[in-house]
């Protein structure tokens, strides 16, 4: 009997030692490397971001990063506390850091996403004493012409809980960094490296106790460069030209294919004090100054469009057959027009009996005024929405706001009931006042249709094949004699203050009113006049006249000019 329990017993025992070593061995294996080997990810380098002349917008510069291996929360709390006795760690990084591993357990959790040299230095020096810590470098992101650029790029930071949750950002780890506004946001999937990862052998205790040579590393992959239609001497010039004193904001493109050669936004900010995470007092000052520098003019930034938009109303007035450049209304201007009550003209001497062609460079309100009634309310309406003004661009960038334009009477009823209002309406709108506010993309993108055969180019960051919508008929010969009268603003009109040698210029200034506020100062137009390489919206926030937008606008298009003809734009892949 004793015999038999004794066979019986090294049978089990000889079964479980074989299915243990032999049938489930990969498995334990498996288990037991788990327990002993730790995978430490290697961030990756985002793409690098190139202008259209080969310059650097953005790029990476070496960074580090400093993270904790810990196997529980509260092991992870008593580690934060004993490393903020040696470095300060504040009470929001160790709440983050908690925070971190609790979304990824199995990662590091990661205390600094950008360590100063001096932080990593004295965390080596006493290093023995927090056997869990990881020091690695890591890239860190790097804008060279941060204030320049800021409104077109964005920044990058560290992944939200809320962005974790999304489709979008599938497969993504917390304490990853990702695209923040701008190209950044927008190109987050072509910019993103593919992390890599590293293997360090830890203890019962999570200790490290082998940091190298435990297993092959795989190495990060950074992605191709992103190479963008911007003229980055363009943006640096836009820059420098407000500094400190003028706020608005700049959109220039290439006519024909809607390639954005700048978006300037102002007053700017240090778009390299957001990497690594932003600092609150840095955050709340923005978020605090007076004139609001995180809000992307260029973009989102609605304004009345004044006397820029008088083209428009002389296209409707063409399209229908009602007028010609050589066309005079029947009452000359006076300074003002009576249509219930006096509405008046800018110029309070008036500018007498006029054609369109000297309505546009003169700017007459009482012109636009009879044309605007010529016209109707309804069918102005109507041609708005069909020259784009009720539509976003389609840009390739986040943020960008929707105009507002009535798209029918309906709009008046709604806002200020069947009887708040009446249809003289209609000569505020003729001139770009009452219920109209453009973007300066949106005027921008207006202004490529007239500056080449009425078709209006869908604005492009990044080079792709160019999309292009009619938005007006007009015979060759009429488009032709609105160019001519674009030109004349500057030789002779409005804008004549602002003219350059050798360069023929065409544009339209606006001068809006925005009370209490000073009035804001328009200039949309493009150059050379004969054969348009740029067009360029510019909005200067009380800068009291159109004439002073031009004068800015006209420089910012002669920079552009010249550099063009001493660089070569780098082909795109």
């Amino acid at each position: 009997m004793a015999r038999v329990l004794l066979v019986a017993a090294f049978t089990t025992l000889g079964g479980a030692f074989f299915r243990a070593q032999v049938l489930r061995n990969e498995e334990f294996v498996l288990r037991s490397e788990s327990n002993r080997l730790r995978e430490v990810p290697l961030p990756g380098a985002r793409g690098i971001i190139y202008d259209r002349h080969g310059q650097i917008i953005a790029e990476n510069l070496p960074g580090y990063s400093v993270s904790i291996l810990s196997p529980t929360v509260d092991s992870l709390r008593s580690a934060l506390r004993s490393l903020s006795r040696v470095i300060e760690i504040d009470s929001a990084q160790q709440v983050l850091a908690v925070r971190r591993f609790r979304a990824a357990p199995t990662r590091p959790a990661v205390i600094f996403n950008d360590a100063s040299f001096q932080v990593v230095s004295v965390l080596e020096e006493r290093r023995a004493e927090f056997p869990g810590l990881i020091i690695q470098s890591a890239p860190k992101r790097y804008y060279p012409d941060a204030q320049a650029v800021a409104a077109l790029v964005g920044y990058t930071g560290e992944i939200s809980e809320k962005q974790l949750a999304m489709p979008r950002y599938e497969g993504y780890k917390a304490g990853q960094q990702v695209g923040r506004e701008g190209l950044e946001m927008q190109y987050e999937e072509q910019l993103r490296a593919r992390e890599g990862s590293r293997f360090v052998e830890v203890d019962a205790r999570n200790r490290v106790v082998r940091d190298n040579g435990v297993r092959a590393e795989v190495p990060p992959e950074a992605p191709p460069p992103l190479r963008t239609n911007i003229d980055l001497d363009l943006q640096r010039y836009a820059h420098e030209y407000f500094g400190d004193s003028l706020r608005g904001a700049v959109v220039a493109l290439e006519p024909e294919t809607g390639g954005v050669l700048a978006i300037y936004s102002a007053p700017s900010y240090d778009i390299n004090r957001f990497i690594g995470g932003v600092s609150s007092s840095y955050y709340r000052e923005l978020q605090e100054h007076k004139y609001k520098p995180l809000f992307n003019r260029a973009l989102s930034g609605r304004y009345p469009p004044a006397s820029t938009w008088k083209l428009a109303t002389a296209v409707l007035g063409m399209e229908l057959g009602l007028v010609t450049m050589e066309t005079h209304q029947e009452q000359p201007c006076t300074g003002g027009y009576y249509y219930g009550r006096v509405f008046k003209c800018w110029d309070k001497r008036g500018h007498g009996d006029i054609s369109l062609a000297q309505a546009i460079a003169k700017s007459c309100d009482v012109y636009f005024y009879q044309l605007g009634l010529k016209i109707g309310l309804t069918r102005l309406l109507a041609g708005g929405v069909r020259l784009g003004f009720g539509d976003s661009t389609g840009i390739d960038m986040p943020g960008e706001k929707t105009p507002i334009w009535p798209a029918s009477t309906a709009y008046f009823d709604r806002r200020y009931g069947p009887r708040g209002w009446n249809r003289s309406v209609v000569l505020s709108l003729s001139i770009g006042q009452a219920n109209n506010s453009q973007t300066p993309l949106n005027m921008a993108r207006f202004y490529t249709a007239l500056a080449t055969d009425g078709y209006a180019a869908t604005p492009q960051v990044v080079a792709r094949t160019p999309e292009r919508k009619k938005l007006f008929d007009l015979s060759p010969e009429q488009l032709k004699s609105v160019q001519l009268a674009l030109a004349d603003v500057v030789s002779r009109g409005t804008a004549a203050g602002a003219q350059v040698q050798g360069l023929t210029i065409a544009g339209k200034t606006g001068t809006a009113q925005v009370p209490p506020e000073e009035d804001y100062a328009w200039f949309v137009g493009y150059a050379p006049a004969d054969k348009p390489k740029i067009v360029l919206a510019i909005i200067i926030e009380e800068g009291l006249h159109g004439s002073t937008a031009a004068k800015v606008a006209t420089k910012l298009m002669e920079r552009y000019l010249k550099t063009k003809l001493t660089m070569n734009a780098v082909p795109t892949d």
